[in-house]
């Protein structure tokens, strides 16, 4: 009897403490974050003694029943393992460290869903906003120079503002605007084709990305095999530039960032050029040479203009310096549902040109999260605005002839700061200055807005909505006074006006599924995508002011000409899956595929299929391998699939008119071709990732080979036809393949110090494989079958003959003339191969990094010609290379036939410290005592040095020898964070 009932009374007990510990079971949830402020999925949370647990989502997400005094267990394969005691106040937010041993774990942006260094499947390349944050750049793409693996960036001009060239594993089709990335900023995409201009902003015009601040941006990826971009479809075929820019983050109180920087840039080279004793010696050797007499025609230099007088005109046009400022202000505040950040900018950079005009950046951004209490509903919205006045690119090309002004040429400007006509004009020339006082002022808008939903349906299946919407506008003034001109040409005051506007909106529903079945972790998503573009241009002429201050004023022009209007719509939509399959984290399967549709095909080809394979295995979780102390990770990834590309102009497939200039007619000016279809780019990729001895080395190697197909391009048509070109798809084939090398070693790493070094390397291989009769195509003097699209056809050249002392070239058909049937070398202005290695030092409070750019290539160098009244390079009085010094009509048509030849052929490779940064962080007693969280101190710069046997001004622009981009920059910063 008293057996059972001690039996019962035990029963009891236990159901009371069971009972009250049910009743004191709360619901913990939260984002689990990476040291990157990034969700980390595929988090064990558990129960500490239990077996009760739960996975973060993709997000991040989880949520799991816990009683006050339990402890819980975050754990991720590469991270530190946390352990937390549950309390009524816990917030459930957690931020993971990587272990010692873990580089390889960092989250990344995949697009459409996040994934790891260590599971993905595709070739994904990254930056942080640690490396670019305080660069002292216009453009975000700049900072990128010589940071990854497989990506070429080329900046446009020396003036701010011009468009970047990206190339993402080399040129994939003929057309320049055919090889355009996809820009997705916070899940927004942004029209990457350059702005038109008429300014000298750059020759491709202005860069859509100019109006972002640097200092906002969180990261930058960037997506390049099939893996990565086929989830994009036609929209991915030349690689994803995806820009994630800084969010607010869960927090119990407010925060204000300052950050500001200031300093100067310059001109870091100069061409060694001919003093003016020099220069005269020339001259008179050349006129001896010709047996000329001299005379004020023939050697006005000589004669009329001062023989004492010395001018060193690349120093004056453009040896000043130009200041930059920039200022960032950020506050963050919230609480555990709901947190914002708001930031603004201000940037301003003047010009090393003897001008005063500048470049002004204003930019605005907001950023909001708010999740409901129980987790399930979210909300995130990014807005980003920017505003920038350019006025930087109004006046005279200054570096484009400025090399060749004789040392002893006249002043630019008289003593009463007008133009000096009378001097130059003695002369019969133009002063080089002209067009000094022509102004341009181009001033651009861009918004970019985005929010996305999100609704936990249940565990592990959520509804997802991305919404978004752009605007960018922009207007160009360009005044021509005619005092800017040689008042002997009569010229007549005049403006030209050019207004560009782009609005676009997206919409993308998605359905979601994350969950783990034991060993097997399956992920799926299946969305859509309706996208719609418009862009307007309106431009016009005026002439004929009355007054300089009333050029612009289109009431006071006598003339307004080519009055022109054009406004076009792009509508895309899409349906898109997948499927992400990994089995005990050691087997990686990842399936997608996408169904565009575009409204620049014709009804017969607007639709079409894109998808991707990808797999990996992590080898060295294998049993026999796990034995080897020395390998800490070893991964073998490989991907094949297809992306198209539908960068053409819009309503190609139709007829297209204008109306006449009289009233009440029309003229054709596009012909219809409605069969014209997709162009299509399959890729190929086999990576392997290696770690060794606890990660401190680790080293990725891929390659790729990707073949781009059914090229559209505007063919050209005789010109009886009324029509210079139809849209069309020519049968060639454009071939990348190449090879990556990516290594981070941690080299020395303890309490106190701190030293990594990551190294990126690229030998890229370009070539048209195919294009059937492309003898009797347009193309036939252009490409050739088996070389890079990237090339120039050249004359041979021969030496300088014995005989008449002047350059010579090959008559290939010794038909005594010469022309495209002599031109048979093939110059390849592509890169051999490219990379940068960077280095970060940090010792106690102090962090120095430093980054060499390096590049392999070949470029053309212009050697001037030696005589006539231009200034050449001094090693002309030393070098044998050179043709007799002369001014003959034989003598300059035998130097032109040598700039076409591959005498010109020269070594373009280099060496530069791209960036150079050392910061110092003030220690936490005086943070404190200021009540700071953080005070920092920095010292940037930027094109230090450069180690090139180029002999020209920027072996970044190596086929002119005349024409530079980068500026030596040194700034001073102070961030503040209260």
């Amino acid at each position: 009897m008293l057996i059972p009932l001690l039996y019962i009374y035990l029963q009891l007990e236990i159901g009371k403490v069971y009972s009250q510990k049910i009743q004191n079971q709360q619901t913990v949830s939260g984002i689990i974050s990476n040291q990157n402020e990034l969700p980390v999925p595929g988090v064990n949370v558990l129960i500490k003694g239990t077996a009760t647990g739960t996975i973060t989502n993709l997000d991040g997400y989880y949520s799991i029943r816990a009683s006050v005094g339990d402890t819980l267990v975050y754990s991720y394969v590469g991270y530190q393992t946390i352990e937390k005691e549950f309390t009524r106040g816990y917030m459930g937010d957690i931020i993971m460290q990587p272990a010692a041993d873990a580089l390889s774990e960092v989250i990344v942006n995949a697009g459409y869903y996040n994934t790891t260094g260590r599971e993905r499947t595709g070739n994904i390349s990254r930056v942080t906003a640690a490396e670019i944050e305080n660069q002292p750049l216009v453009n975000p793409l700049q900072a990128l120079q010589g940071r990854m693996a497989g990506v070429e960036i080329s900046p446009a001009s020396s003036h701010p503002g011009g468009a970047v060239r990206i190339r993402i594993r080399g040129i994939n089709s003929l057309r320049e605007e055919g090889n355009l990335p996809l820009y997705i900023i916070d899940g927004m995409p942004v029209n990457s084709t350059p702005i038109e201009s008429n300014s000298l902003i750059g020759n491709r015009g202005i860069d859509p990305l100019n109006n972002l601040n640097i200092s906002n941006i969180e990261s930058i990826e960037i997506l390049k095999d099939a893996d990565a971009t086929a989830i994009y479809g036609s929209r991915g075929a030349n690689g994803v530039v995806l820009i994630t820019t800084k969010s607010a983050k869960r927090s119990n109180g407010t925060g204000l960032e300052i950050n500001m920087y200031a300093g100067v840039a310059t001109m870091p080279n100069r061409l060694d050029l001919l003093n003016t004793q020099e220069y005269l010696q020339v001259r008179n050797a050349a006129l001896e040479n010709d047996g000329q007499g001299i005379t004020e025609r023939n050697a006005y230099d000589l004669l009329v203009w001062d023989q004492d007088r010395y001018t060193d005109w690349q120093d004056f046009l453009f040896g000043g310096s130009s200041e930059t400022l920039n200022t960032n202000l950020n506050f963050s505040g919230g609480d555990d549902l709901t947190s914002y950040r708001i930031g603004g900018s201000f940037f301003d950079q003047g010009t090393i040109y003897p001008t005063d005009y500048e470049y002004q950046k204003i930019t605005g951004n907001v950023n909001l999260n708010h999740h409901s209490k129980d987790n399930r509903f979210s909300i995130a919205a990014a807005l980003n605005y920017g505003v920038d006045d350019n006025t930087l690119a109004g006046n005279i090309d200054l570096n484009a002839s400025i090399f060749a002004l004789p040392p002893n040429a006249p002043e630019a400007f008289n003593s009463d700061g007008s133009l000096n006509w009378e001097d130059w004009n003695l002369a019969g020339l133009d002063n080089p200055l002209e067009g000094y006082y022509n102004s341009n002022v181009t001033t651009s808008n861009n918004l970019i807005s985005n929010i996305n939903f999100t609704y936990e349906l249940f565990k592990g299946l959520q509804l997802k909505a991305n919404l978004g919407y752009t605007h960018y506008s922009s207007e160009e003034l360009w005044k021509l006074p005619a005092r800017s001109n040689n008042p002997q040409d009569s010229y007549i005051s005049s403006s030209y006006h050019l207004s560009n506007g782009r609005e676009s909106w997206i919409a993308e529903p998605q359905l979601i599924y994350d969950n783990k079945f034991s060993k097997l972790n399956l992920q799926f998503i299946l969305g859509s995508t309706f996208q719609e573009n418009t862009s307007d241009q309106t431009s016009f002429q005026g002439y004929g002011y009355a007054s300089d201050n009333l050029i612009g004023n289109i009431a006071a022009a006598e003339t307004i000409l080519n009055a022109r209007n054009v406004n076009s719509m792009y509508r895309y939509s899409a349906v898109f899956s997948r499927i992400g399959i990994n089995w005990n984290r050691k087997y990686y399967l990842n399936l997608t595929g996408r169904r565009d549709g575009s409204s620049r095909f014709g009804s017969n080809n607007k639709f079409a299929n894109f998808g991707a394979i990808g797999v990996a295995w992590i080898f060295s979780e294998e049993e026999f391998l796990k034995k080897l102390n020395f390998l800490s990770f070893g991964k073998l990834r490989s991907s094949y699939g297809s992306t198209g590309n539908d960068q053409i102009g819009d309503y190609g497939y139709l007829d297209a008119y204008e109306p006449t200039v009289g009233p009440g007619g029309l003229i054709p000016v596009g012909l219809a071709n409605p069969d014209y279809s997709w162009e299509v780019n399959k890729k190929f990729e086999a990576g392997l990732e290696l770690g060794f001895f606890q990660n401190c080395l680790e080293t990725e190697i891929s390659f790729y080979q990707n073949r781009s197909s059914n090229q559209l391009v505007g063919y050209p048509l005789p010109y009886i036809t009324g029509f210079n070109s139809v849209q069309a798809n020519l049968p060639a084939t454009v071939e990348n393949k190449g090879w990556e090398f990516v290594l981070h070693t941690r080299n020395i790493e303890n309490s106190n110090l701190a030293w990594n070094t990551s190294l990126n390397f690229t030998i890229p291989k370009n070539k048209l494989v195919a294009y059937p009769d492309i003898e009797e195509s347009s193309y036939a003097n252009t490409y050739r079958i088996g070389e890079p699209l990237n090339i120039s056809l050249l004359y041979e050249y021969t030496g300088v003959d014995a005989e008449t002392g002047r350059y010579s070239i090959r008559d290939v058909n010794e038909d005594g003339r010469y022309d495209y049937q002599d031109q048979i070398i093939v110059f390849n202005a592509n890169r051999e191969f490219y990379g940068g290695i960077n280095n970060s030092i940090e010792y106690k409070n102090f962090s120095l990094q430093f980054l060499f750019e390096f590049v392999k290539q070949k470029g053309t160098l212009n050697l001037f010609n030696a005589g006539p009244i231009t200034n050449v390079l001094d090693d002309v009085l030393v070098n044998n290379r050179y043709q007799q010094f002369s001014q003959s009509v034989a003598s300059q048509t035998a130097y032109r036939n040598m700039s076409e030849s591959n005498f010109t052929i020269t070594d373009a490779s280099f060496v530069r410290l791209k960036t150079l940064s050392l910061n110092y962080s003030f220690p936490e007693e005086i943070t404190k005592s200021l009540r700071f969280k953080e005070l920092q101190l920095y010292i940037h710069a930027q094109n230090l040095f450069t180690l090139t046997p180029y002999e020209g001004l920027d072996p970044d622009r190596p086929n002119t020898g005349t024409s530079f981009t980068n500026l030596r920059s040194i700034t001073g910063g102070l961030r503040i964070n209260i």
